[in-house]
């Protein structure tokens, strides 16, 4: 089956093993990023995702304050595995933090209360389409990246160090650079459990 987007969607993989080697100009990452998320899909057009993207020493900070967040929750004998697997993020040329807009969110219940209740639910649809959006772009462009969740323990920290408007809900991180391990094989279970056909 010859189909680009499909293409794409099987280049994304988890990749764990980073680099500061990207094949394309942070410029060109930062658009790439921008017109994934531009180009998402969200209920009544809403377009309440939002992105912050940081490269270099602004990427380190993130995980150096992640890593700190998670000094206080982790058992000192635990944190070996921990620290090692945020170095790895932090090896990487960047991280997207991914927000979801609450104002958005609140209007479009004033706006529609019959759907009140939906919004919230749409609104992390719309974030998880975003997120694949940009993952798949980057892959294409031969960039390695992987989905990460330290919110909401380093949302305060997150907030303050780069001055996030307070209606912005942090919902993911991800990590990203050069590929510097390759991938494993993926495994599928059978389609049998995972899709009906009625015709």
């Amino acid at each position: 089956m010859d189909n680009a987007f499909l293409d794409a969607l099987k280049r994304r993989r988890t990749q764990y093993s980073l680099g500061r080697n990207l094949p394309v100009p942070a410029e060109t990452v930062t658009a790439l990023i921008k017109e994934a998320i531009k180009h998402t899909p969200s209920s009544f057009n809403s377009q309440s995702s939002r992105a912050v993207i940081l490269f270099g020493a602004q990427s380190q900070k993130l995980w150096d304050l992640t890593k700190e967040a998670l000094r206080k929750v982790v058992p000192p004998e635990n944190f070996g595995p921990t620290e090692k697997k945020i170095d790895g993020f932090a090896a990487g040329a960047g991280t997207v933090l991914f927000f979801e807009d609450q104002d958005v969110v609140k209007s479009l219940q004033e706006k529609f209360p019959l759907y009140a209740h939906n919004f919230p639910v749409w609104s992390e649809q719309a974030g998880g389409m975003a997120q694949l959006a940009v993952w798949s772009t980057l892959a294409n462009a031969g960039i390695g990246a992987s989905l990460q969740h330290y919110n909401p323990l380093i949302d305060e920290q997150v907030a303050q160090e780069w001055s996030i408007p307070a209606s912005w809900t942090l919902r993911a991180q991800m990590p990203f650079g050069s590929n510097e391990a390759a991938f494993g094989e993926k495994t599928f279970m059978d389609d049998a459990l995972r899709f009906r056909v009625h015709q």
